[in-house]
């Protein structure tokens, strides 16, 4: 090999590892850019789930006390249904005075409840649904459409748009029908008694 054939060949590797260090620092710093552009992402997502659970922190904060609030309802309307139903308190002059200022602390508490998002679910005569009813009872009914909520027995609520708690409901069944025995009926079955 002559010298200048040696030359070409060590100016040709030369230029191939030149190349190759080209190409690798390309390839670095497109793994980098990719690298750069997930972690990116990562952290837009990240800023924008953090900013979502703060948005429902503060507007369902309060979500276990105002469901355990809800007793208080329930209480103030089983008090009044006591004092009405209360033989010695009927013949009472003062039992619409007494009924009449919890009913102001009903209401008051209703209005509170309403300026924070939270409402009684309507269910009277509307179609029993699982998301926001909870079946206590069925009732024969064959006047109304089957699955049918005709009786609540406590009040459900929403908050905004979460369930805070189901209404507890009586829901409607067909009744069913009782099949009179034939008299030939009456007799397979004596026949079939007679063969034991």
């Amino acid at each position: 090999m002559s010298k200048s054939d040696k030359k070409n060949e060590e100016k040709s590797s030369l230029e191939d590892k030149k190349s190759e260090i080209v190409q690798t620092v390309e390839e670095k710093l497109k793994t980098v850019e990719e690298k750069f552009l997930r972690t990116m992402a990562d952290m837009e997502n990240q800023r924008r789930r953090f900013e979502k659970e703060r948005q429902e922190a503060f507007e369902f904060g309060g979500f276990n006390f105002a469901r355990e609030s809800l007793s208080l309802l329930d209480n103030i309307d089983r008090a009044t249904d006591s004092f009405r139903n209360d033989e010695k308190l009927k013949n009472n002059k003062d039992l619409e005075k007494i009924i009449d200022g919890i009913e102001v602390v009903k209401n008051d508490l209703i209005s509170i409840f309403k300026k924070n998002g939270i409402i009684a679910i309507d269910c009277k005569n509307k179609k029993f649904d699982p998301n926001f009813h909870q079946a206590m009872l069925e009732v024969e009914d064959n006047t109304k459409e089957t699955g049918t909520v005709v009786q609540e027995i406590q009040k459900g609520y929403m908050m905004k748009d979460r369930l805070l708690r189901p209404s507890l409901v009586g829901v409607t069944k067909k009744r069913e029908e009782k099949s009179e025995k034939t008299p030939n009926d009456m007799k397979k079955t004596e026949k079939i008694g007679e063969k034991k």
